[in-house]
């Protein structure tokens, strides 16, 4: 399995959102043992905006992603996206995928991103953002990312969680799974997922909507929204996988989801 967009090979879908009415940039982000990557857009003039935590794929901060925090910006929110296993290792020079999770992204501990994620609400709140409204959304590993993250900070508000793993994890670290955490979210999270993705049985997602159901507040609020002819990673415009009708779908009850919690 290869992952052509690495190698340059560009679909025709993808989109580039513009940055008109945005402040946006890459930046150095300080982290308890220095500093990583980052990209951040938002609203130009604006202050106090609710925070998004946009979470990357396992490729790490692409354009794809920097794009993503543009839409989100465009709709009224301060995102910071990390590039998460920075110390780890260049995710951009993987095309294999199979060797980056092996290689790279079976390195990081859940530990490590939720310090970053941490580090990266707090410069948000220090440049125009409310550090007490706070979202999350990650895709694939980020995903799973955002079920988890949902659960370790107190100030996450909402969560929209984009095919992430339920019932495992990338790796030998991983302690812990998003089944594992339904008793401690803090804010309710919307899971959008594909029927046709072999990587995320159908079966969990009826174990994670029995366990939501059966959890806390944050919990019963939780919901899915599985769309029947989307594969894995059908938001990313820019790989074969793409499935516009059911990315046009997400991103709108995304954002309502936000706004109905922030």
């Amino acid at each position: 399995m290869s992952f052509s967009a690495a190698a340059g090979n560009v679909a025709p879908t993808v989109i580039h959102t513009d940055t008109d009415g945005l402040v946006h940039g890459d930046f150095k982000l300080p982290v308890a043992d220095g500093s990583i990557a980052a990209y951040y857009a938002a609203p130009e003039g604006r202050r106090d905006l609710p925070i998004v935590l946009v979470v990357q794929e396992i490729f790490g901060v692409h354009e794809h992603i920097k794009d993503l925090c543009r839409r989100v910006a465009k709709a009224g929110y301060l995102a910071v996206a990390a590039n998460l296993y920075e110390r780890q290792g260049d995710a951009s020079v993987y095309t294999d995928i199979p060797k980056l999770i092996a290689e790279l992204v079976s390195k990081v501990p859940d530990e490590q991103v939720f310090a970053d994620l941490d580090a990266s609400v707090a410069w948000a709140a220090q440049n125009g953002g409310d550090a007490k409204r706070v979202a999350v959304t990650g895709f694939c590993w980020g995903g799973r990312l955002t079920w988890m993250y949902a659960a370790h900070n107190p100030d996450v508000k909402a969560g929209v969680a984009w095919y992430g793993k339920l019932s495992v994890g990338h790796g030998p670290l991983i302690k812990r799974v998003a089944f594992d955490v339904v008793n401690e979210l803090h804010g309710p999270v919307l899971g959008l997922y594909g029927a046709k993705d072999a990587s995320i049985p159908l079966a969990d997602i009826e174990t994670m909507k029995t366990k939501l159901a059966a959890g806390n507040a944050a919990a019963k609020q939780s919901e899915f929204v599985v769309y029947p002819d989307a594969d894995h990673a059908f938001l990313a415009d820019y790989r074969a996988s793409y499935k516009p009708e059911a990315a046009k779908d997400g991103w709108s009850r995304m954002l309502a989801w936000f706004q109905r919690y922030l």
